[in-house]
């Protein structure tokens, strides 16, 4: 279940109020007269069964509530209530395969965002990546993967175009790749003063046979990074944070990125193109399997057509 919190002014209360009490799915309605102070208003509060939430937020904002009120929704992790478990079963399908747009795009728009937090985590796992490549340690490799979080620009490009906003994809888009020039860059500049000091020799990269497949892109390089797409975006949509992590492990963005940072300043220019072959093959399968994704989730769901006025029975029976 989710909690929806409205702010309405006076002359709309009545109207989401009605949506809300009208919806089979809602329950525990609850309405405060004159109860915000800012922005001055109304608030209504109630619980939605999450496979009806997308339906009731858009007709919520259909009543112009962003701009004269707001609208708050939140996960609850427990709801004791029969009411709430009638409201669940009068809805089609399960919460872990509804889609929430509008929590969907909340996320994918904090986590495109060209932050410091995003640039250090980034060239840090970009660093760590080049150190198991350098130590050929496969488990610093996995470390980098986990620790990257180049998949939330990724998820926001593939929910732009999905969405049809250039913005947000430009914007993320934007975010990915400045976020992997600068994590190349000082990455290369760190190796580069290792090389001068004798720590980072070209001989270092030459004979590595548990982490190699960092260079040698192929077609089950690109079929990973499809699957990795598909699940990634399924756990985002269904929040499922533990199978992302999962989705980290997967996909050799980062372990790519920092052999390229590692082979430029040792000269090895025939890891650099494969280096770079195999970044760009992770990131166009889940680009390409995350579109797909959404895409097939939006129709899916588009055809369960949930109605908004309760049938008679499950009037009596709430």
């Amino acid at each position: 279940m989710l909690h929806v919190r409205l702010i309405a002014p006076p002359d709309r209360t009545e109207a989401a109020a009605r949506i809300a009490v009208d919806c089979p799915a809602a329950v525990n309605v609850i309405l405060l007269r004159g109860a915000a102070h800012r922005p001055p208003g109304d608030v209504v509060e109630f619980d939605v069964a999450r496979e009806a939430a997308d339906t009731v937020l858009r007709e919520l904002r259909a009543l112009g509530l962003e701009e004269s009120g707001g609208i708050t929704v939140e996960q609850l992790d427990v709801s004791l209530s029969r009411a709430a478990d009638r409201a669940e079963q009068l809805v089609p399908g399960d919460p872990d395969d509804a889609v929430v747009w509008d929590e969907l795009a909340a996320h994918t728009a904090a986590d495109s965002r060209l932050t410091w937090a995003f640039l250090a985590f980034l060239t840090l796992a970009t660093q760590i990546a080049a150190i198991g490549a350098l130590l050929d340690q496969p488990v610093l490799i996995v470390g980098a993967m986990v620790l990257g979080p180049e998949f939330g620009p990724v998820s926001a490009i593939c929910f732009g175009l999905v969405r049809g906003d250039r913005r947000a994809v430009g914007r993320a888009a934007r975010t990915l790749v400045i976020g992997f020039a600068f994590a190349i860059a000082f990455t290369t500049a760190c190796a580069a003063v290792g090389r001068a000091l004798g720590w980072v020799t070209p001989d270092m990269l030459v004979t590595r046979p548990l982490t190699d497949f960092i260079v040698h892109p192929d077609r089950w390089s690109f079929i990973v990074a499809l699957l990795a797409g598909v699940a990634g975006t399924l756990s985002l949509t269904a929040g499922k944070s533990a199978v992302l992590v999962g989705v980290f492990i997967s996909v050799t963005t980062v372990p790519a990125a920092g052999n390229l940072a590692l082979a430029v300043p040792l000269a090895h220019w025939d890891e650099v193109s494969a280096s770079l072959v195999q970044l760009g093959l992770n990131l166009a399968g889940m680009l390409i399997s995350g579109t797909a994704t959404l895409i097939v989730m939006k129709q899916l769901w588009a055809r369960y057509g949930l109605p908004l006025t309760a049938p008679p029975a499950a009037r009596t029976a709430d």
